[in-house]
């Protein structure tokens, strides 16, 4: 039975990575972002590279905890089982706790962590039941570093690593594993118009990479956390 992967924030970076990788493992996918235009073309493009995979790519605010309700109720309607969840989509509006725009705070924890608390809740009750299914979490290197004029993003992915490891220790005894990814500076659209050479950045297929890796590993082993930092080091 061909296995299933949902991923958010699908069509950029490191989802966009996740997804063209999994596909090409024969896996269907799943996943939500939130411009349409830009999801219809990732789908056209696997649905005519993979004619015998099925994919579901849906336009979701992630903040909303609603729309996130009802997108995975349509996954597990078209799928009814999902192998690997990867929580991956995030904002990052920069500034400081005392100085950000109001609201900055709110649009961060509700985008960077709350999306993934409720897709959580919907999905991972079927990976308990079938005593198998894995949870990529993707944090920050911001999850264990406070950097400057990192603000609300910062706490939000402090809270991700702590929600991870929380996951981590109640779905042990079911077989669902759990592991928390800490990409440093990625190369995604997030760093367009920067002057910095690509080799101060990790690729997004680097990324997806390990994850497909980790997630081969035998039954009896986890990789709790994942650290992938610049060969040059961090960008503060």
């Amino acid at each position: 039975m061909r296995k299933t992967v949902l991923i958010t924030g699908i069509t950029k970076g490191i989802g966009r990575a996740l997804a063209e990788l999994f596909a090409e493992e024969g896996f269907n996918v799943a996943g939500c972002a939130r411009n349409e235009k830009e999801l219809n073309t990732f789908k056209a493009e696997l649905w005519n590279k993979y004619e015998n995979q099925r994919f579901l790519l849906a336009s979701v605010d992630v903040s909303d905890k609603v729309a996130v309700q009802a997108f995975a109720s349509d996954v597990l309607t078209e799928f009814e089982t999902i192998d690997i969840l990867i929580n991956n989509a995030g904002v990052f509006v920069p500034g400081t706790i005392l100085e950000e725009n109001d609201g900055a705070f709110e649009t961060q924890i509700n985008t960077n962590l709350a999306s993934a608390y409720h897709l959580t809740r919907e999905i991972v009750p079927t990976m308990k039941k079938r005593k198998y299914g894995y949870i990529f979490n993707i944090c920050s290197t911001a999850s264990i570093t406070a950097y400057p004029n990192g603000g609300s993003y910062c706490i939000s992915k402090f809270a991700m690593l702590g929600m991870t490891k929380v996951l981590r220790e109640e779905l042990k005894e079911h077989d669902v594993k759990v592991t928390a990814v800490l990409p440093g500076a990625t190369l995604t659209d997030s760093w367009n118009g920067t002057d910095l050479p690509e080799s101060r950045f990790v690729k997004s297929k680097d990324i997806a990479e390990a994850i497909w890796n980790i997630f081969t590993l035998s039954k009896s082993a986890v990789v709790e956390e994942l650290v992938i930092r610049p060969q040059l080091g961090d960008i503060l």
